[in-house]
């Protein structure tokens, strides 16, 4: 059986806001998402972060659908939140790195998230996306030695290293990194994010001559495709990713952000109408993955399943 594996960065509202008051409202708007999900058959894993795991509401809300094996908790760290602080040298206006800390700092982090977590939720975590998808070997030390299982932080097709962190320090090449899970380090396994590069046209309304452009230069040099609804509201892309990958006879990862559930909880979808329309290509996704035989699963199951 295919899996269908649905993650969600689990953070507070519009981190892409840098003057923006850290608030966690959008915790509020997961349950219809949820639910969504389990109409489906289908198993989120909310891959939560610092802030969350201290929303009342998250926590409680989601540790009674984790205790009916409806979905699963797991680790997103972002290391500009995350207790203890250390201080960085600080060259750019960006998010930090959890990479760009001293070794022992680092291991400090995910300790608090590890232990945050599970005195939440009553269970260890073993699922993991870093903070703006950058790894190395160092991290994986430091998540092998608090027993994580699975990660899900590799982009393939995707180069990081012109968006740097707080200190200039680039971010992960994936681009030339396996489409099919892997063992990353030791008996960590990597399940990467689904994308595809492929040369594909997709012109759907509003139909402009700045859309046609972007499409005939997407066709000739290749689009990278992720299963994840953005800002352009373009469901065809989407629904002929799960065809492609359907082919494969490859799982499925499809993510977003637990911001962008909520009206103005990210640059994408500020409008409720945005959000009306984003549920629609949701469901349309979710509506094809059935279809096509795909099983719901969290990341654990998945990686318990191999």
């Amino acid at each position: 059986m295919k899996s269908f594996l649905i993650t969600i960065d689990t953070e507070a509202d519009n981190q892409w806001d840098f003057d923006h008051e850290i608030s966690t409202e959008c915790a509020k708007f997961l349950p219809r998402f949820q639910e969504l999900a389990e109409w489906y058959g289908f198993k989120p894993t909310w891959l939560t972060n610092y802030e969350m795991a201290n929303d009342d509401f998250f926590c409680h809300y989601m540790k009674e659908k984790q205790d009916d094996g409806l979905c699963e908790i797991g680790m997103h760290l972002h290391a500009w939140n995350t207790p203890p602080e250390h201080p960085l040298e600080k060259k750019f206006r960006e998010r930090d790195y959890l990479i760009e800390y001293p070794f022992d700092a680092m291991e400090k982090k995910v300790a608090t998230m590890n232990e945050l977590i599970e005195n939440k939720f009553g269970k260890k975590p073993v699922s993991h996306r870093s903070g703006r998808w950058t790894t190395n070997q160092d991290y994986f030390k430091i998540l092998h030695k608090y027993g994580y299982k699975v990660d899900c932080s590799v982009t393939p097709h995707i180069d990081w290293t012109d968006c740097v962190g707080v200190t200039g320090l680039a971010g992960s090449d994936y681009s030339k990194c396996p489409e099919k899970p892997y063992y990353i380090y030791e008996d960590i396994l990597e399940v990467p994010m689904t994308i595809r590069k492929k040369h594909m046209f997709v012109w759907e309304k509003p139909y402009t001559l700045y859309s046609f452009c972007r499409e005939v230069k997407r066709f000739i040099f290749g689009r990278s495709q992720w299963l994840r609804p953005d800002a352009s509201l373009l469901q065809k892309p989407l629904t002929k990713l799960v065809d492609i990958v359907s082919n494969e006879n490859q799982y499925l990862m499809f993510m977003i952000h637990s911001s962008e559930l909520m009206p103005a909880g990210s640059p994408n979808f500020k409008t409720i109408e945005s959000i009306e329309r984003l549920y629609q290509i949701i469901e349309a996704i979710f509506e094809k993955a059935v279809s096509l035989g795909y099983e719901g699963k969290t990341l654990r199951e998945y990686a318990e399943s191999r």
